[in-house]
């Protein structure tokens, strides 16, 4: 079902880029735009993972310096049926962890030194599993689909405000105006809606290869508490979506922007698949 929203979700990504590419700039604006999303977002699914380590400072982490890290990964890997990925750490007092890497072959786990700190193995070993879900799942690719056709749409907007639309008579002034103001915060919600989408998936997964979602659902409470009590104060808001849990301060009105879905649905869902693998619901 998960899956089926993802798709469903950027099919609609999909017909809003037709709709505002055929009202502003018929098929040569639409392809224009396009190349121009998916030039930027090549460059970034190719070399992203390169820079958001450079961005934490993450530095490679040694079976020797890490040896309970590095066998947990290894277990995880096998079960799941992946190349075991790269480990790195960034060294912060902030608990947290993500993945990166445009494919399998190419990925890497990243933790934050707070939550080895913070976490049981048991805990972490959650965590750990569902990092490397993301990978299976090739989230990184999906995600710059969606990143791909939002910033088309974008820059489509941006050219019907410069050049209007190729109809524009009458009361098409008014559905212009329209698209041009609701087409790229539809598609900046899609795309929001995608990434929340993934996380409930690698969830989902991730507990079947750990073969225990109450450990994770514990180290999701335990590191939603943590990150409001200690958010990360460095890196850019744009790579939110990467970390298990929003590592940024922020709630209210922002929540409908966040990258992420509400920890408590999350546990929930961790919970009733808990109770259908007869290990009860209670967190641990």
């Amino acid at each position: 079902m998960t899956q089926l929203r993802t798709y469903l979700l950027l099919g609609a990504l999909s017909i809003l880029l037709v709709l505002i590419g055929d009202y502003f700039g018929g098929t040569d604006g639409m392809t224009i735009a396009l190349i121009i999303a998916a030039v930027m977002n090549f460059i970034s699914y190719w070399y992203s993972d390169k820079i958001v380590l450079s961005m934490y400072r993450a530095r490679p982490v040694s079976r020797l310096e890490a040896p309970e890290l590095h066998e947990i990964v290894e277990d995880l890997a096998t079960r799941a049926g992946i190349p075991k990925p790269k480990i790195y750490i960034v060294d912060t007092p902030h608990a947290n962890a993500f993945a990166t890497g445009r494919d399998p072959e190419h990925a890497a786990v990243v933790v934050t030194s707070g939550i080895l700190r913070l976490l049981d193995k048991r805990e972490l070993r959650g965590v750990l599993a569902h990092e490397l879900s993301h990978i299976k799942n090739r989230d990184i690719l999906v995600m710059s689909v969606a990143a791909t056709l939002a910033t088309a749409i974008f820059y489509l907007s941006r050219l019907g405000l410069f050049f209007g639309g190729r109809r524009r008579r009458g009361g098409a002034d008014a559905i212009g105006l329209l698209l041009l103001i609701f087409a790229p915060i539809a598609a900046m919600l899609i795309q929001l809606a995608i990434s929340r989408s993934r996380e409930y998936l690698a969830d989902e997964s991730g507990a079947k290869i750990s073969g225990d979602p109450l450990a994770l659902a514990n180290a999701l409470s335990k590191l939603a508490y943590g990150a409001k009590l200690r958010p990360l104060t460095s890196g850019s808001p744009t790579t939110a979506h990467l970390f298990i849990v929003h590592p940024f301060s922020g709630g209210g009105l922002a929540s409908l922007f966040s990258t992420h879905p509400p920890i408590e649905e999350r546990i929930k869902r961790l919970k009733e698949m808990a109770e259908s693998m007869g290990m009860g619901s209670w967190v641990l």
